[in-house]
């Protein structure tokens, strides 16, 4: 079974480039059909999709993040890392790292139980 696994700083200073990784275990995070996802959700507030690399390495992002997204990986360590450029407040939230499946309409099938993400004015 995957287990996906978010780590990175939970204090980062506004303007700064706020930097997490998923690191994946039980399964490849190169195989067919599997995309790669971010996702997080401020306070009070419902769940943001941010962007997602999939199985071949290309990269999709949401449009509300105005290019501020890039997600990367290491496929030598079974990781992809979101970088997250000039924070602000407004973007404390709790990261999430999730797996969705192609064969299965896109469906999440695997999450990281979330990292929380504090941004310092």
């Amino acid at each position: 079974q995957v287990q996906l696994q978010e780590s990175g700083p939970g204090l980062v200073k506004s303007s700064q480039t706020l930097s997490l990784t998923c690191t994946v275990s039980g399964g490849s995070i190169t195989t067919n059909n599997y995309y790669w996802s971010w996702i997080r959700q401020p306070p009070g507030k419902g769940l943001e999709w941010m962007g997602v690399i999939r199985y071949s390495g290309s990269t999709y992002y949401g449009p509300s993040l105005n290019g501020r997204t890039s997600i990367s990986r290491d496929t030598s360590k079974n990781q992809f890392t979101l970088q997250l450029s000039s924070v602000t407040p407004e973007d404390t939230a709790v990261y999430y790292c999730a797996r969705q499946n192609s064969a299965r309409n896109m469906a999440f099938d695997s999450w990281g139980q979330g990292t929380q993400v504090t941004v310092s004015s």
